[in-house]
């Protein structure tokens, strides 16, 4: 599944040029001398309209003598890719025309499979020296500038001239154009461009048929005879045989082999893009400075206010947040949960970081088939030792005496929950026959990883974290609970925590739109140094939102801020499961049921996830603001 490549991108330029200098460090680009043999992999087949895919020899397409899987790691399993070898073998800079591959003569079933094929509009992608085929488009706005789309249609439906009737006909002659950069000093080159051109050929051969040596008068390079759009389209019905044929030539390129994935990364609406990015900064800072502004100069009042009464020995009755300094540490409702889902969030926050880091400096570029999810999963269980150490502090603090049953609880809550959701949706996909299902030695690996070294990790950082000494309070909390008065409207809980979201999901949404497209759409997302950007800024605006809204919280007497406080900022996932609600309905032509409940399934994940790194976030950033107010202040 395309997933996955899902979450979040914003502005800097020495960032962006940093990710377009190079793409795969560690890997060096392999030089062809003229003759080498170059052999084309096929992928999965791949659909915007099903998001299932599946593998290229589940249609009836030529296949070579032996088919050989292509070693795939984590990432590119998890994302359904299937990398196999093909009967399609070049030469380098060695040009043929009308290349034979073979005859089939298509049955029921593999005629029905070829029509729900184009009908649901899959598109075959293939593979050569870790460049996919492409089809070379013009940009809409009428530039000279070429854009890519990913792979070519399996075929298409047209009705013949006379006729309201629909009939389908398939893609069954490929023209593909390599490009080269050659070295100067050398005979060698290297391939920086993989491009196709489909054709729909009805192909005429003269009679007796010879399977080692066809005569094609269709195509034919002794008569000059070629494949063009003229040609008679090649219908797909039971017992129609279609005979597969290809071109290959070459071209010399002035594009580098550093810079040969640019064309495949050009965004076709940058603009847009870039202002909205712009818009959303220049917004979200300027909310940022009024909220820092306002924070600063009215707690420095109260806290010089506080301590001049006390110096002055009024008899004046306290009024504020001073107030409730009795019962503001009190432990809360569901204590457990909390340090749970706040360990969670530690351990979410620390993958994101991190991943984002490496993507930065080019080690999960789009060429690095896979690596993006592989790095999230392994990072993901690496900081599970964050998890339990930050739970076990937390825990501590709150004198929870219980502590391996926290870590339990840490180590399987959310990753149960997920793990959950997606056995339910793999169930679902390999009920489709589809390759996206993960395979069970991918699902024991998974498992393994879990179980084996996640929730050990979790249990070390436990350990270390409940052998510190506990986190003190600043100030001590009173015996019997101090009575809330009654909130007006609009501090009541639920008001106030879906306000709260709404900052945060303001921050990320126009990024948020990219990323969708790029999992459900099946476009490349590379923009790293952007998305580091909306996370910072993400960052501030949760914590500032949880600070102003728990800051008025203690001021209007209520004390229970600490699930208020994680809910505040958390609560933008639900404006984010909205809005992916939105974009299904306005952007994507899903209609299968199958696939309508992949979609929502994956962006439930993807939406508690956000809830969890988000919770966090404004959780310890009210946690860090109440301890320090209160630490501030002279109390009797």
């Amino acid at each position: 599944m395309a997933s996955g490549e899902f979450v979040c991108a914003l502005l800097l330029v020495f960032l962006v040029s940093s990710a377009n200098c190079f793409y795969l460090p560690g890997v060096a680009p392999q030089d062809f001398s003229k003759g080498d043999e170059l052999q084309v992999k096929v992928n999965k087949l791949s659909s915007i309209k099903t998001q299932l895919p599946y593998d290229y020899y589940s249609l009836n397409y030529c296949k070579p003598k032996t088919i050989v899987n292509s070693a795939e790691n984590l990432g590119e399993v998890l994302r359904g890719d299937r990398i196999e070898n093909s009967p399609y073998v070049f030469h380098m800079r060695e040009e043929k025309l009308c290349n034979y591959v073979c005859r089939i003569k298509l049955d029921a079933k593999s005629s029905k499979n070829f029509k729900e094929k184009i009908d649901d509009e899959y598109r075959v992608n293939m593979i050569l020296d870790n460049l996919p085929v492409a089809v070379a488009r013009q940009r809409a706005d009428g530039t000279l500038v070429t854009s890519y789309e990913h792979g070519f249609r399996v075929g298409f439906k047209a009705s013949y001239a006379g006729s309201t009737e629909e009939r389908y006909f398939i893609y069954n002659h490929l023209s593909f154009e390599v490009k080269f950069h050659k070295d100067s000093e050398a005979d060698s080159a290297r391939i920086v461009g993989f491009e196709v051109t489909p054709y729909s050929v009805k192909h005429e051969f003269e009679q007796p048929w010879s399977e080692d040596n066809p005569h094609l008068t269709t195509c034919n390079p002794k008569t000059k005879h070629y494949v063009s759009q003229t040609n008679s389209p090649q219908e797909v019905d039971e017992g129609k045989d279609i005979i597969f044929t290809y071109d290959v030539s070459f071209k010399e390129s002035p594009i580098k082999w550093a810079s040969r994935w640019d064309t495949y990364l050009l965004m076709t609406d940058d603009q847009i893009h870039w202002f909205s990015i712009i818009n959303s900064l220049m917004i979200v800072l300027f909310l940022s400075g009024m909220v820092a502004m306002i924070m600063m100069r009215t707690l420095y009042r109260d806290i010089s206010n506080y301590n001049q009464l006390e110096t002055q020995d009024e008899a004046q009755e306290e009024t504020g947040w001073k107030l409730v300094h009795g019962d503001v540490f009190r432990p809360p409702s569901n204590v457990g949960l909390l340090c749970v889902y706040a360990g969670t969030g530690v351990q979410f926050f620390g993958m994101t970081l991190v991943t984002m880091i490496f993507a930065m400096l080019g080690f999960l570029s789009p060429s690095n088939r896979g690596g993006l999810m592989t790095a999230m999963v392994l990072l993901w269980v690496f900081m599970g030792l964050f998890a339990g150490y930050s739970s076990a502090r937390l825990y501590k603090m709150f004198k929870g005496t219980e502590w391996k049953t926290n870590t339990l609880k840490t180590a399987f809550t959310f990753p149960g929950i997920v793990f959950g959701i997606f056995f339910v949706l793999n169930a679902l996909i390999w009920g489709e026959k589809s390759s996206g299902a993960v395979p069970f030695g991918t699902m024991f690996a998974l498992v393994f990883l879990w179980f084996g070294i996640s929730v050990p990790l979790v249990f070390v950082g436990s350990y270390f974290g409940y052998k510190k000494p506990a986190i003190e309070d600043p100030v001590k909390t009173n015996k019997i609970p101090r009575q809330i008065p009654e909130q007006a409207w609009y501090m009541q809980p639920v008001f106030s925590v879906l306000i709260g979201g709404i900052l945060p999901f303001g921050a990320v949404f126009i990024e948020l739109f990219f990323i969708l497209t790029s999992i459900w759409l099946h476009q490349f997302y590379y923009i790293f140094g952007f998305l580091f950007i909306v996370f910072v800024i993400l960052i501030v605006t949760c914590a500032e939102i949880t600070i102003v809204l728990c800051y008025f919280q203690l001021c209007s007497e209520d004390y229970h801020w600490w699930w208020r406080a994680y809910l505040t900022s958390g609560s933008s996932a639900l404006y984010l499961f909205l809005y992916a609600t939105f974009y299904f309905f306005t952007k994507l032509e899903i209609t299968k049921l199958v696939s309508g409940i992949l979609y929502f399934g994956y962006m439930t994940i993807i939406s508690y996830a956000f809830f969890v790194l988000t919770g966090t976030i404004g959780f310890y950033a009210c946690f860090w603001f109440v301890r320090t107010i209160y630490a501030s202040v002279k109390i009797d």
